[in-house]
């Protein structure tokens, strides 16, 4: 069989995709196909096409696509659905990303019938797995290239001699050193590793934050802002309906500016190494916070507790790169389901780095009921002697185990 001799690749237009991309071509001998996602990253992207053009990509081979509605929508919202949380801190920003990525890359294989994919992860991290994961889970016969395993070219400083053998575009940033950091972003999350940040002792510097103010600089003066959902999705903001890139956008204006979503984490990659990173999630982290707060007025107690004894587990799945897994799909079908009835409106106090709830309500599905819970004369409707052989019963089985210990 005549091997397929094209390959799509996930293609920014940096250092690192660009060598892959004459890479790929001088080593495969392969014709390259660029895809360029817009997951609301906040970079000029038509430049990757000109790059693109300058190693000779037909255009017909360049693939520049605004995901933005998408990732919000069908990845960032079902992710927030389950408040997914990875090891308690870590709201998944890099992660929900590439299952979405890999996807793309899949479906531009078919439409332009390259038997391969590619992709600039190294070997060290878990974006290979999530990529790759994907891929197979899309396409089990597709092929996957991952230079960062193959080649000897392990160091900034080999990759710029490669670029300058090979007169590759480099920006001036390379050149310059540019930021000390690994950084990834997208409109859930902006991220930073590498350099200073690989001393878990050390600080990260102020100026190394670019979506969020530091709390002692936020305002003096608190904002409120009320978020309104509609199955487990916010769907408005004070009264104004958005669609959902719009409204993490604009979550993501009002958290930076409050100081709100800043992290430092040393998490556990899948691989196995830790890894210390810093993190920037402004609008998610209000998210989550409305969220559970409207969860916490219109779900049962029994299904909300299944929902946060499954989230961890959820979370990993995410994480490790299992979006596209049977376990995970089916998952999200119960997640969905407990969200049927998760609508209503939530206000919350943005104040210095917090996101303080102070209402919520549901005209429709509210669970509660103020006649029940009142401190008040409640006029007979919760009979308080109920609880006496409630009590007795659930304590049963101590009683019995304390008699045999005496």
């Amino acid at each position: 069989m005549i091997e397929n001799k094209k390959v799509v690749l996930a293609y920014s237009g940096g250092l690192d995709t660009s060598v892959i991309l004459k890479w790929l071509q001088d080593t495969y001998q392969y014709e390259v196909v660029t895809f360029t996602a817009d997951i609301g990253q906040g970079e000029e992207l038509e430049s990757a096409r000109n790059k693109a053009l300058q190693f000779g990509i037909k255009p017909e081979n360049i693939f520049i696509d605004d995901l933005r509605e998408e990732f919000v929508r069908d990845f960032v919202f079902p992710m927030f659905r389950a408040n997914t949380v990875y090891e308690g801190e870590y709201l998944l920003g890099t992660s929900i990303a590439r299952p979405l990525i890999a996807k793309r890359q899949i479906e531009i294989a078919r439409q332009t019938n390259a038997g391969a994919v590619s992709h600039g992860a190294t070997g060290k991290g878990n974006d290979q797995v999530r990529f790759e994961l994907g891929y197979y889970a899309l396409n089990p016969n597709i092929r996957v290239i991952a230079p960062w395993r193959e080649w000897d070219l392990l160091s900034r400083e080999k990759l710029m001699t490669y670029a300058d053998k090979h007169n590759i575009p480099v920006d001036m940033k390379h050149k310059q050193g540019g930021s000390p950091y690994s950084m990834d972003a997208n409109l859930l999350h902006i991220s930073y590793e590498g350099r200073h940040l690989e001393n878990p002792s050390a600080e990260a510097e102020e100026s190394m934050w670019r979506w969020t103010v530091s709390p002692e600089q936020a305002p003096d003066e608190v904002e409120y802002l009320d978020i309104e959902f509609e199955r487990g999705d916010i769907v408005s903001l004070n009264g104004s309906r958005l669609t959902p890139a719009q409204i993490l956008t604009r979550l993501n204006q009002l958290g930076g500016k409050h100081g709100i979503g800043r992290l430092d984490l040393v998490e556990n990659r899948y691989v196995g190494m830790k890894s210390r990173g810093c993190y920037e999630t402004p609008g998610g982290t209000i998210m989550l916070k409305a969220h559970r707060a409207i969860e916490s007025i219109t779900l049962d107690r029994e299904v909300a507790h299944l929902k946060d004894d499954l989230m961890p587990r959820y979370a990993s799945m995410i994480y490790n790169g299992y979006w596209w897994s049977p376990e995970r799909i089916s998952l999200q079908t119960l997640i969905d389901q407990t969200q049927q009835k998760v609508n209503g409106w939530v206000r919350v106090k943005l104040y210095k780095g917090n996101v303080i709830v102070v209402g919520r309500d549901s005209r429709t599905d509210s669970l509660f009921d103020p006649g029940i819970a009142t401190f008040e004369d409640d006029k007979g409707a919760y009979d308080q002697k109920d609880a006496a052989g409630f009590i007795k019963l659930n304590a049963l089985r101590m009683r019995i185990a304390a008699k045999k210990g005496q």
